[in-house]
């Protein structure tokens, strides 16, 4: 059966850098999307940024351009999202999705519908 570990969260200050990750399983890794997402207390959850097979494409929240930047490793099915300068807002629990790329994740990849399968979630806190 299909399944994304995530891990990388943890406690950082403002300022620093944490990088997640996200290793997918049981799915034809090139022909799916990934997307990363955040959900922080008492919010919506909301589109942090997505990349496509061998990285042909990235797309970033305007929060976070700049900031972070997603890749991928195809060969160990794994896609990364290296945050750097964090901010308090950042803190939330992150999660990858996956999606077959079709003209519909192209469409919608900044919502939740193309995304087929989700990860459980890592924790990244930002405080002082």
């Amino acid at each position: 059966q299909v399944q994304l570990v995530e891990s990388g969260g943890g406690l950082v200050q403002p300022g620093g850098s944490l990088r997640l990750s996200c290793a997918a399983s049981g799915l034809p890794f090139s022909k799916y999307g990934t997307g990363w997402f955040r959900q922080a207390p008492g919010k919506e959850r909301e589109f942090v940024s997505a990349i496509t097979y061998n990285s042909r494409n990235t797309y970033y929240a305007d929060s976070v351009k700049g900031r972070f930047t997603v890749s991928s490793d195809d060969g160990s099915n794994t896609v990364y999202l290296q945050m750097t300068n964090l901010k308090f807002e950042d803190t939330a629990v992150y999660y990858c999705g996956v999606g077959r790329l079709t003209s519909d994740f192209f469409s919608y990849y900044r919502r939740g519908g193309p995304y087929e399968y989700w990860g459980q979630g890592t924790q990244v806190t930002v405080s002082s």
